[in-house]
């Protein structure tokens, strides 16, 4: 099977010379929960934005290296970056919600993309809202400020606000921080539904959800990919002792 993404000797270095990324190689797959752990200032986060070029949005940095989503460079000059964005789409750990109502929040990206027909709109926000799992919390409400969600239902929102203008990629930035266990488990459920119809690649809230959602884990260390696997190899039999000190808390 052809690579969803394809990151080939990926380097990455900030304007204060600091290397968040060195040398990184990893194929994603489609319609897999690919997830990307490690301890703080791995690089983790770097990469994800990387992936949809949010990266650009600081000046100065070095980059070698590239990655390729199905069969394009995205670093090549002609690349549409807000045309990328779109099938590539981002979820950070901070929910943030725009002024105005749940539907609003969902429909704005639509707009803006050129959708208007009433009927079309109406079922890109039911069907997000039942991928994100908050549908039947919200059904009844969706004229309401969006700011009156609970923390899990603002997380899950901007998760339909992505998933509202289909991409075929998801990105999750540690998407479940600052959530309660119930909130927590929702997201959870939901992504096992979301890799049926999308690529998934996730920096998870802990060893323990990242030993419950992946499908495949690279094991991310300084900037270096030390180790990728299945999720049985990773936290059962890992091969580099490094891999194993931080899957059983020896540090991180």
């Amino acid at each position: 099977m052809s690579a969803k993404l394809s990151i080939q000797n990926l380097s990455f270095t900030y304007p204060d010379g600091t290397q968040a990324l060195k040398n990184i190689n990893l194929d994603i797959q489609p319609h897999e929960l690919f997830v990307l752990m490690g301890p703080s200032r791995s690089g983790k986060s770097t990469l994800l934005r990387l992936m949809n070029r949010l990266s650009d949005l600081v000046d100065g940095c070095e980059r070698d290296g590239t990655i390729v989503f199905d069969g394009q460079d995205l670093f090549a000059p002609d690349v549409d970056v807000f045309a990328l964005r779109r099938r590539v789409s981002m979820v950070f750990a901070i929910p943030t919600p725009l002024p105005g109502s749940i539907y609003e929040n969902l429909t704005y990206g639509l707009r803006m993309a050129g959708i208007r027909t009433p009927a079309v709109l109406d079922e890109r926000v039911e069907r997000s809202l039942r991928q994100a799992a908050l549908w039947d919390e919200v059904k009844d409400r969706l004229g309401d400020s969006a700011f009156a969600l609970s923390g899990g239902q603002k997380q899950r929102l901007c998760l339909a606000r992505s998933l509202a203008l289909e991409p075929e990629v998801i990105l999750l930035d540690n998407p479940t921080s600052g959530l309660d266990p119930i909130s927590t488990s929702l997201v959870e459920e939901s992504l096992f539904e979301l890799k049926q119809q999308y690529t998934v690649i996730m920096v998870p809230h802990s060893v323990q959800q990242a030993s419950r959602v992946a499908d495949r884990v690279a094991f991310l260390l300084d900037g270096s990919v030390i180790e990728v696997g299945d999720e049985s190899q990773i936290f059962v039999y890992p091969e580099d002792q490094r891999t194993e000190d931080y899957v059983t808390g020896r540090f991180g």
